[in-house]
């Protein structure tokens, strides 16, 4: 664990950060000082510090000389102040510092304190920056690495484009309008016929004096835009809330795309993915095979043992399905009914993975407040033909899956195995 170390010399603050700190930097150990003496004394029993908080006027460093030891250190940090004036602010953005927070009352201090988290996110923030400017380039991109992003450079539209088409990775970029081979307007069209703003945040950057150039830039598909030259405050406010828009749409997305129970996806999910992948059969020639799974005697289950011991069982269940199915689209589909997506693989072979996961259930048991629990499950698979449906597919599944459980539950039916019965029945 990582250690994050707070330097403030007020009784009455560092019991307030103190509190702050306890409740939110959980995945830190946070280390407290009262003086740049005790700072520096703690800095050298360690040596993997994550960030800082420092107070700018210390009784043993009244000038800012641990803000300016903490950088010696490349330690991140976000300085605290009672007030300052505007060169002085100036002065500390230019050498380095993250970001600067008076003290106006405790949402300061929980904004200095939460800042620290927001570095330890952005570390899985991947920014491409697009630029023909090197000069540009490395400045916005200096910006960007003291707020700990990972940062990819591209020097004009069509590499930035090439970038983010073969890294799925790359979650904002950040591009110029005046560009070589391909301009920002350009790039951002190209990008936005294969990346909703879900997937990828675009920030539009420009020195032309067009005043009409951002809602051209918002409009042709960017979230936002800054005129150049910009100051580091207005950077790191618009690159921040850029960022918390995004996670925030992406948590939606995902609470609209996920089973709450279990943390599969739906049935929402699994359609939209479905209906996809069956677009695609006739142009890639590719297999496509799907899979309804039902628990077998679930309402036993709930009736004999309880709803929580049922929850019990699907949650195991699908923990199992995630594990086993990890490359293809697994979800609920409601109740105790799971279905799987095998793309590019045919039913045999998607046959055989599922009859694997099945003797492996039936070995397993889970633990539940009503004791272990054993169960098994049935399953019906199709493949997809040329020119068919997903409610098709879906319908074949089930006849497929209802036919399993004719012949005695804990079993995967395919077609072939299902002629062959009903050629047994003629016979």
């Amino acid at each position: 664990m990582s250690a994050v170390l707070i330097v403030e010399d007020s009784q009455v603050v560092i019991k307030v950060l103190h509190y702050i700190a306890r409740k939110t930097l959980t995945t830190f150990d946070v280390v407290f000082a009262m003086s740049a003496e005790e700072a520096r004394l703690a800095l050298a029993k360690r040596d993997d510090w994550f960030a800082s908080i420092v107070d700018l006027n210390l009784p043993d460093a009244p000038d800012g000389e641990m803000v300016d030891y903490m950088l010696e250190q490349q330690i991140p940090t976000i300085v605290l102040t009672g007030g300052m004036g505007d060169e002085r602010r100036d002065a500390l953005l230019r050498q380095g510092i993250v970001d600067y927070v008076q003290k106006e009352g405790l949402y300061s201090y929980q904004y200095a304190v939460n800042l620290v988290n927001r570095l330890h996110r952005n570390r899985d923030i991947k920014v491409l920056v697009a630029e023909d400017s090197a000069v540009t380039r490395w400045f916005v991109s200096d910006l960007l690495r003291r707020h700990q992003f990972q940062i990819a450079e591209a020097e004009n539209g069509k590499k930035a484009l090439d970038a983010v088409l073969a890294d799925d990775s790359i979650d904002i970029l950040l591009t110029d309008y005046n560009m070589p081979v391909m301009d920002g307007f350009q790039l951002i069209h190209a990008l936005r016929n294969k990346h909703e703003k879900v997937d990828l945040v675009i920030i539009g950057l420009s020195s032309a004096d067009d005043k009409y150039l951002s809602g051209k830039f918002i409009k042709n598909g960017a979230d936002d835009f800054l005129y150049k030259p910009f100051s580091h405050e207005e950077f790191f406010c618009r690159i921040m809330h850029a960022v918390e828009s995004m996670e925030r749409t992406r948590e939606l997305h995902r609470l609209a795309y996920t089973d709450p129970l279990t943390d599969l996806h739906n049935r929402r999910y699994f359609m939209e993915q479905a209906r996809k992948q069956v677009a695609m059969i006739d142009s890639t020639e590719s297999a496509l095979s799907l899979a309804i799974l039902d628990i077998d005697h679930f309402k036993r289950i709930n009736d004999n043992h309880g709803h929580d011991a049922g929850d019990l069982v699907l949650i195991a269940f699908a923990r199992s399905l995630r594990q086993a199915f990890s490359r293809f689209v697994v979800a609920r589909m409601g109740g105790e009914e799971f279905c799987i997506l095998f793309s590019g693989l045919p039913v045999d072979r998607a046959a055989r993975l599922l009859d694997a996961a099945r003797e492996q259930t039936e070995a397993s048991g889970v633990d539940t407040p009503a004791g272990s629990l054993s169960f098994t499950f049935s399953a019906g698979i199709a493949e997809m033909s040329s020119g068919g449906s997903v409610d098709e597919l879906l319908k074949q599944a089930d006849t497929l899956l209802y036919a399993a459980k004719e012949q005695g539950r804990n079993q995967v039916m395919k077609s072939e195995a299902l002629d062959c019965l009903r050629s047994e029945f003629l016979l």
